[in-house]
């Protein structure tokens, strides 16, 4: 059988490694095979986005809006397939995955609405005075422009909304980018569907042919080639902290040094003010336990840690707790080294002095994983760093705490993507101090709700202080992604007919601008 081979540019790659994907319910691999990208492959595939780009870097906003909602529609085109072959590779109910599909289709399509708007590029006019003593003030313009070829790594958990078509390639096209994705190795198939999808718009449109590029890898070889490369201006990654780091430094030792925005997860804490814990504590508690076993616990929001102040009705609030989770069933994770490193840490946890383990739900084959249960003091927590460890599934730690000892562990808290807090009503205002502290750690603060669940919107935010991203100041869903990939120009004392249409005196494009 001939592998499946990379798509570069308008052609074909691949002499490397040839693997396959494997169904994580069963064990068995799954046809046809794939076919690494070579070092030629990466190099061919950033020649050609680098030519690329001078084309897609001027293209208007209903251009890239109409490539945009053309690879949308590519991909509702295969959706049936591209679900099935989902679910085969990566054990994710058909139903999840039709959500997910939808989600991805949406995103595209809220890009090309802010690209074919065009006010997201934040134009900006200080009109120039000749007159101004003692020096003439000169006509000064600025506004966004792309960066250059993205490199983006598709993330397991999410094999369409954060993969080949999610939302770092989305925000890339959108910003005026092109893109060369790395296949996540887990499940290729589906990559190669969404990479059609994208390669036949391009092609449809008639854009340059090395807009897209995708590679596929059994390893990580193809991903260090495409960060160390010199076409290469920006990276876009969703996965372990271990990897990020990696990438981050390979990014940094380069003689052109590049951002990498890398996702690298988060333990999400939630904390219950004692009179929330009180009136509310066994709603919170089911609730609780539906978010921290959503997906098997494998979203990067599903929460890892419960903080609480002491009071009469925590003991209730932990039982209640561990009934619900108790009877919650082993599920099959996305891949098995996914799973031996769920059960490595909650081993690590359960090893912990100081730590009671709760529970811990029994696994019925190699591939699943069953829900833990962990309790310990403030004292314990802070001493043991190591607590602070995203474990990836479903388990959590609860954290009781007295009122002063609330602050230091809010303090002590790495940077994380979302912060919640439960509180009835009118209790917030005395925990000033602690929200003061909060709204540092995370990119999302949540209010008597759960964090999983991330709303593709114009306002979220879906970053967070180091480690959590490697960027705080960024995000990878919303709106405000695009601005990853972008940097900002001026234009000094410019004719009026080179600057871009966004500067020009008449604004030909109708955009919201900020003018002196």
């Amino acid at each position: 059988m001939t592998a499946t081979r990379s798509m570069v540019g308008f052609g074909r790659g691949g002499g490397g490694a040839v693997f396959k994907a494997t169904n994580p319910s069963t064990g068995q691999t799954i046809e046809p095979e794939f076919m690494s990208a070579t070092a030629g492959d990466v190099d061919r595939a950033a020649r050609i986005a680098a030519a690329a780009f001078v084309e897609t870097a001027h293209r208007r906003g209903n251009e890239r809006g109409e490539l945009l909602r053309r690879i949308a529609a590519n991909l509702e085109s295969r959706g049936e397939a591209l679900v099935q072959r989902a679910h085969l590779e990566t054990a994710l109910p058909q139903a999840r995955l039709q959500g997910e599909l939808g989600r991805t289709t949406g995103q595209l399509r809220m890009f090309a609405a802010l690209v074919e708007d065009g006010s997201w590029v934040d134009a900006r006019i200080d009109r120039g005075d000749p007159s101004r003593k003692p020096a003439p003030k000169p006509d000064l313009r600025s506004m966004l422009r792309p960066l250059g070829p993205v490199a983006v790594f598709g993330a397991s958990n999410f094999p369409l909304a954060f993969s080949v078509a999610g939302g770092d390639t989305v925000s890339a096209f959108a910003a005026g980018c092109p893109v060369i994705a790395k296949a996540h190795p887990a499940h290729p198939g589906t990559s190669e569907l969404a990479g059609l999808a994208i390669a036949d718009a391009v092609r449809e449109l008639g854009w340059a042919e090395g807009t897209f590029s995708l590679l596929f890898d059994a390893g990580v070889e193809v991903g260090v080639d495409l960060v160390r490369h010199p076409a290469i201006k920006a990276v876009g990654f969703t996965g372990s902290r271990r990897g990020g780091l990696a990438l981050m430094e390979i990014a940094s030792k380069r003689a052109e040094p590049i951002p990498v925005y890398a996702e690298m997860g988060s333990i999400n804490p939630v904390f219950i003010l004692p009179d929330a814990m009180r009136t509310r504590g066994a709603e919170i508690a089911a609730a609780l336990q539906a978010s921290v076993t959503l997906g098997v616990g494998q979203f990067c929001t599903n929460p890892g840690l419960v903080i609480t102040e002491s009071g009469p009705a925590v003991s209730s609030f932990v039982d209640e707790l561990h009934e619900r989770m108790a009877a919650t069933p082993a599920g099959t994770m996305l891949t098995a080294g996914i799973c031996r490193a769920y059960r490595g840490g909650v081993a690590r946890l359960a090893g912990v002095s100081g730590v009671e383990q709760r529970l811990s739900v029994p696994a019925d084959s190699d591939g699943t994983a069953g829900a833990a249960l962990f309790f310990t003091n403030a004292e314990t927590f802070l001493r043991e760093r190591g607590l602070m460890d995203e474990v990836f599934g479903p388990s959590t730690v609860i954290v009781e705490a007295t009122r002063e000892k609330l602050l230091d562990l809010a303090r002590a808290l790495e940077g994380q993507l979302t912060v919640t807090i439960h509180a009835a009503d009118g209790e917030l205002a005395s925990y000033q101090d602690l929200l003061a502290i909060l709204e540092t750690k995370a990119g999302r603060l949540v209010f008597n709700g759960f964090p999983t669940g991330v709303e593709v919107s114009k306002a979220m935010v879906h970053g967070g202080p180091f480690p959590a991203t490697s960027d705080g100041r960024s995000t990878s869903v919303g709106t405000r992604a695009i601005e990853r990939f972008t940097r900002a120009v001026c234009y000094q004392d410019f004719p009026d007919a080179a600057l871009p249409p966004e500067l020009q005196e008449a604004n030909p494009l109708g955009v919201r601008r900020s003018e002196t």
